[in-house]
């Protein structure tokens, strides 16, 4: 034991011993807890279905890669810049490409796309900030029952009922405006229906209830408290729309749009029903017919008896596994980017 010394008391001199750093408390309070059996396998699951499901976006790729390898050595032309007719007969010396392909799939999906994204907006609106809680339930069950129609019924409703009804509309834009490429006469009937300007609309109500279901719901997330708040400050209810509802929505609104687009991209019966087939180049008119990716495997899938005739239009399916895979992890950011805000 240290006895202190009474000379130096009033010294002015504090000692000291310096005492030692404190133990950190986890504040985790499972850290030394045993883990359970339960949890175990609860996690395992988890872990295992994640890798289930990017195994399987692997080997998808992969199958389509190696199935389509031994066709696109055969092919004698660019399989990227090619835009003439499919010859798959002569196995040994074939003659296929996408571009025309590409052009029309995104062509008509853009189109639907531009078609929709106002409407679901405005229907996402009104249901979320205008609507009596009485209308809002039954009117957002009916635009989310437009995607459970089949889409052969779509198909079949665009060219013989719709078509019809555009027909009208069709010809008096290719009279008036037939100067401006996207309404001059391209390959297909701009009469007969046939076309992109039809298989647009059509697809434009196929997407509509996916971009209206993810919009409403991030809309209906905005804070109470700055709704209320500019409610407060006098704002009418278009500007609280406006300034609060819009911008805490928007990437929501955006990736709900390229959600839809990735299944505009892969519509396949519907736009097989509509467009029409043609042997002309593709000139970026909304009444010209043609194919797009998946529209053309599904009317060519009697030729897949052998292996490089299969193998070309298994290019063609890689190319749109890509551009769907592209254009949904373009959604799943838009998505990430709202959550980091």
């Amino acid at each position: 034991m240290t006895i202190p010394n009474p000379s130096d008391s009033g010294s002015g001199e504090a000692l000291a011993a310096p005492f030692p750093e404190p133990t950190p408390i986890s504040t985790d309070p499972s850290r030394h807890a045993k883990e359970r059996l339960g949890d175990r396998v609860f996690r395992g699951l988890a872990e295992g279905s994640g890798v289930v499901i990017v195994a399987l976006i692997v080997a998808i790729g992969v199958f389509l890669l190696w199935r389509a390898i031994p066709a696109l050595m055969r092919n004698e032309e660019n399989f990227f810049l090619y835009r003439g007719n499919w010859v798959t007969t002569d196995t040994s010396a074939m003659h296929f490409g996408i571009l025309d392909l590409l052009q029309v799939t995104v062509f008509v999906s853009v189109f639907a796309l531009i078609l929709a994204m106002p409407i679901a907006l405005g229907i996402a609106i009104y249901l979320t900030q205008y609507a009596p809680r009485r209308v809002a339930g039954p009117l957002g069950y009916t635009v989310d029952l437009l995607a459970a129609v089949p889409s052969i019924i779509y198909g079949v409703w665009g060219l013989y009922v719709l078509a019809p009804v555009l027909k009208p509309i069709a010809l008096w834009l290719n009279q008036n405006l037939g100067w401006l490429f996207l309404f001059k006469t391209g390959s297909a009937s701009v009469a007969g229906g046939g076309t992109i300007f039809t298989a647009g609309i059509v697809l434009a109500v196929m997407i509509l209830p996916i971009i209206t279901a993810v919009t409403r719901e991030v809309f209906a997330q905005t804070p109470r408290g700055q709704i209320e708040a500019a409610l407060a400050l006098g704002a009418t209810r278009w500007e609280v729309v406006r300034t609060t509802v819009l911008p805490f929505g928007m990437s929501g609104y955006i990736s709900g749009a390229m959600l839809g687009l990735g299944r505009a991209l892969g519509e396949t019966i519907a736009l097989l029903i509509i467009l029409r087939g043609t042997q002309k180049a593709f000139s970026w008119s909304l009444f010209d017919g043609g194919y797009t990716f998946a529209s053309l495997i599904a009317a060519t899938a009697s030729e897949f008896n052998d292996q490089y005739k299969a193998g070309a239009y298994i290019a063609a399916g890689l190319v749109l596994f890509i551009l769907t895979f592209v254009v949904n992890s373009l959604a799943r950011a838009a998505v990430a980017g709202k959550g980091s805000r």
